[in-house]
């Protein structure tokens, strides 16, 4: 029987949900007052925690709690999922042998480890945008989904509240497949660059027979910020001020007495995992390595400190490790950037296996391992599949002959192993295992390297002062690392004002102190050093080459309601292909605002020609086509949107509204009760909607008093934490538009709708617009329905 032939007769996937009651050490009330360390250290870069709120404490005594937990499973597997828990995967377990592939804490016992606080051991937890995540101990949105092929997803969203950013990530089991697939969406929703990392942390349990499986080819791993490296898996000199030079296997959990990190320097495999001997299961992860190449591994070490934390994160779970995995970053810190309204996306793979030892190479399909004995001169093969794989061809190659080539029944619970006496003249480096379906398509192969001294690479060096790089090059490529990896005590601009002070007219530098200063709100500063970066661009050509000067000059222009001048420099800006995505759109927000909605329609559409991805684009479109007068079209758009991104709370609502223009109500509050459910009345989401929906005038004050300034923007448009709080420090008091207030505020009543208050006409909001001296077309380009 084939594979296919075998998959037909699986049953689908079981999806559902739970109430668990889960033992819980409580945790104290959050502080009312907003905390800043705007120079805390943290996981290596920058421990800032605002707007997020902390909390200090820890209860001492434990009580039951109930958790609501998304459940995923299938004839192999069974997942747990909880969203009220940063969306972290809690439980994982293999059916066929009843073992939990990831560490299974039965108490929720959490220590003050994370950003703001609580942390907790156990599951795989998906740090993002930053390590440890910031909302790693705090709810996400979710929702369940069948599908027709039997498959299963739990989806969870999160937009970060620090730099704006959203992820929405799919859990997937598949009948008759042994693993969990995730695909996660990373999107930028700013009109700024960010950066982030992702790191999945999946947690294993470890004894003494426990040991990290790092692909073959990983022979020297790195410290946090590449500070220190050591030879692997035999460290041969002092790391982490142990002294290894009597050659040590790191690779072992019992051979590490103390806290250590270690993440693989570099490697051409897709796996990475762990293996216990005692028991002979592990776990593995698999995502292509030119997207994912972070492995790692983190202990408290097998000594008196790491088996006190045991104790502090447990009551009877006992020791454990973390097998990070990383995508777009391969240490931490090591952020990768996010361009406006950039989506990336990616797959990994988290599965079981079984029977077979330290795999050599693994795919989503199968895993295999070559063990060879020189001194007996004998080659054991082993081989491990995720589905059935009927009438699978196991085969070994030497140098001059195939050593055997067999069939067999592969599946989660039927393994291969196959022992040879190899010829004298074949080396290890001259062997190939593979594994092959029984209709020819390759699962998985493996051929060891040839002997080979490795170099171990350098660690990093701290980075000089400003005065003592020698070119501008330098200077502006510092600035940018320190921008990028969120440095907590060195500031860019130090580097940036040096280069300026060489070379005034430097456009790479200018624009990027120009941005700086635009992200911390000071637009008129920033747009002089966006038009001496244009002046230098285009000394020889008026059309340079890059469009970001333009861009930047154009959107800090139109925070300045300076449209006129904003318009012609954001259009120029997209002569440059790079910079078409994000100036398109903010074309097309200009002429939304004016209530030019031909104009914005088609301004909005190029964007998204240009990134189909760009989902506030996309929200565009939709209320552009409702407020042209084609409802029905502009709800089948909203709802294209939600195939691709679920919680794309703007597309829900602009769904609810066309469906209500084209006078379908029954639609429309099926899709009010689908968005409500989602959102489940959490006020950051209210309040994210809202500044979505209102094109809010904000008295941004001047440099020398506080006064209210025509200059519009959406709602966390700039969004890095800062630009409330400098509001707040010039004495803005409230938005003068929507009568808001900065965040750190207590006073006057915030005009974004919640659920209590009612949703006022759209006359009496262009009235209001009108007395406040606002402009026409200055009104909200929908309603806010969830009431």
């Amino acid at each position: 029987m084939t594979q296919q032939a075998a998959t037909a007769g699986q049953r689908d996937v079981r999806i559902w949900e739970a109430d668990v009651s889960i033992p819980t050490y409580g945790i104290g009330t959050p502080d009312r007052n907003p905390m800043f360390l705007e120079k805390r250290v943290y996981q290596g870069s920058s421990g800032r925690v605002y707007p997020h709120p902390v909390v200090d404490k820890i209860e001492d005594d434990k009580k039951p709690q109930t958790y609501r937990l998304a459940i995923l499973e299938n004839e192999y597997v069974r997942i747990e999922i909880m969203p009220e828990l940063g969306g972290r995967v809690y439980r994982a377990l293999d059916k066929t042998n009843d073992y939990d592939f990831v560490y299974y804490n039965r108490v929720i016992k959490p220590a003050l480890v994370g950003l703001a606080g609580p942390w907790i051991s156990g599951g795989i937890e998906f740090n993002w945008p930053q390590h440890h995540r910031p909302n790693t101990y705090g709810p996400v949105e979710y929702k369940l989904e069948s599908r027709e092929d039997g498959a299963a997803t739990v989806w969870v969203s999160e937009i970060d509240r620090m730099y704006g950013t959203k992820v929405t990530a799919g859990f997937t089991l598949h009948p008759g497949k042994a693993y969990l697939e995730i695909s996660a969406q990373l999107y930028n929703r700013t009109p700024e660059p960010q950066t982030f990392l992702w790191w999945a942390n999946p947690a294993v349990a470890v004894n003494d027979h426990t040991q990290s499986v790092f692909p073959p080819d990983v022979t020297a791993v790195f410290d946090h910020g590449k500070r220190d490296v050591s030879r692997f898996p035999i460290a041969t000199g002092t790391y982490y001020k142990m002294d290894y030079s009597a050659g040590v296997d790191i690779s072992r959990y019992r051979n590490i007495p103390v806290p250590t990190s270690y993440m693989a320097y570099k490697s051409d495999y897709n796996f990475v995992g762990g293996y216990d001997h005692g028991v002979q299961a592990g776990l593995l992860h698999v995502a292509n390595h030119h997207v994912s190449p972070g492995k790692k591994q983190w202990t408290w070490g097998n000594g008196e400190f790491g088996q006190a934390w045991d104790r502090n994160l447990t009551d009877e779970d006992g020791p454990y490790i973390e097998l990070m995995t990383g995508v777009y970053t391969d240490n931490q810190p090591d952020f990768t950037w996010l361009a406006p309204y950039e989506e990336k996306s990616f797959t990994q793979y988290f599965m079981p296996y079984k029977d077979i030892g330290v795999v050599k190479n693994a795919s989503i399909d199968a895993a295999v391992n070559l063990e060879v004995d020189e001194t007996a001169r004998e080659a054991t093969v082993s081989a491990y599949a995720t589905s059935v794989f009927e009438g699978a061809v196991v085969e070994l190659r030497g140098r001059k002959r195939v050593y055997f080539k067999e069939t067999a029944s592969l599946s989660p619970v039927s393994t291969f192993k196959s022992v040879v006496t190899l010829d004298e003249d074949d080396r290890p480096h001259d062997l190939t295992v593979s594994v092959a379906s029984a209709e020819g398509r390759l699962l998985v192969a493996y051929r060891p390297a040839a002997p080979s001294i490795e170099d171990v690479p350098e660690a990093a060096k701290p980075l000089p002062e400003p005065q003592e790089l020698r070119t501008n090059e330098q200077l502006y490529l510092a600035g940018l690392h320190l921008e990028q990896y969120r440095h907590a005590t060195f500031e860019p601009e130090a580097y940036y004002l040096e280069g300026l002070k060489r070379d005034p007219s430097d456009s790479r530098i200018n624009v990027a102190y120009g941005t700086l200063l635009l992200r911390r709100g000071l637009f008129a500063e920033a747009e002089r050093h966006f038009l001496t970066a244009v002046k230098s661009l285009t000394w020889r050509n008026p059309n340079p080459y890059d469009g970001e000067a333009l861009y930047q000059l154009g959107f800090a222009l139109k925070l300045q309601c300076k449209d006129r001048e904003a318009f012609a420099a954001l259009y120029k800006s997209t002569w440059s292909a790079a910079w078409q995505d994000a100036g398109y759109f903010t074309l097309a927000q200009i002429s939304a605002a004016k209530g030019v909605y031909a104009e914005a329609l088609e301004l909005a559409e190029r964007s998204i020609a240009r990134n189909a991805r760009n989902y506030k684009a996309r929200h565009l479109k939709s209320a552009m086509l409702r407020r042209l007068g084609c409802p029905e079209e502009a709800a089948a758009y909203a709802a294209e949107t939600l195939a691709i991104d679920i919680a794309d709370f703007g597309a829900a609502n602009e769904r609810i509204l066309a469906l209500r223009a084209a006078g379908d109500q029954a639609g429309s509050e099926a899709s009010r009760e689908e968005l409500l459910r989602l959102m489940r009345g959490r006020p950051a989401q209210l309040l994210e909607l809202g500044g979505r929906l209102c094109l809010r005038r904000i008295a941004c004050g001047s440099d020398r008093r506080p006064e209210p300034h025509r200059a519009r923007r959406f709602c966390r448009s700039v969004s890095d934490g800062s630009l409330c709080a400098r509001l707040l420090a010039r004495g803005v008091r409230r938005c003068q538009a929507c009568r808001s207030v900065p965040e750190g505020r207590t006073r006057g009543k915030p005009r974004v709708l919640l659920p209590e208050q009612p949703v006022r006409p759209a006359g009496a909001r262009e009235r209001d617009s009108r007395r406040r001296g606002g402009r026409q077309g200055e009104l909200l380009l929908g309603e806010l329905v969830v009431r």
